[in-house]
């Protein structure tokens, strides 16, 4: 089993950064790969279109609004992955004037191996990060 888990320090209050992450459909709103997102199966699935093609579809796990956290797996996807799982958290700094924002998964490399599945997993991580820094300004 692969493991990823990288995070990010942005100079906002961490209740700003889990109103923009923190909704399961907000994807697009601040992921620079993610084009589109649709809602189904009562809102626990979101099936993503990807920016020059490509879809695809994961299931909400938990989520805790008071903890800032969700958890989805990936039901189908193009990326060289199976049995993903990942969560998502937003933190006070230390300080308690910034946020870390923490994303982290498990799953077994499919179709590539270990090396390659992991750095296509950190470089849609750092993507979403460098774009959040760029939406609040840093």
């Amino acid at each position: 089993m692969a493991k990823v888990s990288m995070q990010t320090e942005l100079d906002v209050p961490a209740q700003q950064v889990w109103d923009l992450v923190g909704r399961f459909n907000a994807l697009p709103d601040w992921h620079p790969a993610i084009e589109h997102s649709e809602l189904d199966n009562g809102g626990q699935v979101r099936k993503l279109s990807l920016v020059g093609g490509g879809t695809i579809v994961e299931q909400l796990e938990q989520v805790n609004d008071n903890e800032h956290l969700y958890t989805y797996s990936i039901l189908d996807s193009p990326l060289p992955v199976s049995n993903y799982t990942a969560s998502i958290r937003v933190r006070q700094d230390a300080s308690g004037n910034g946020t870390i924002i923490e994303w982290s998964s498990s799953f077994q490399p499919a179709g590539a191996p270990e090396n390659e599945a992991v750095k296509i997993i950190e470089d849609i991580y750092q993507a979403g990060f460098d774009n959040l820094k760029r939406i609040f300004g840093m």
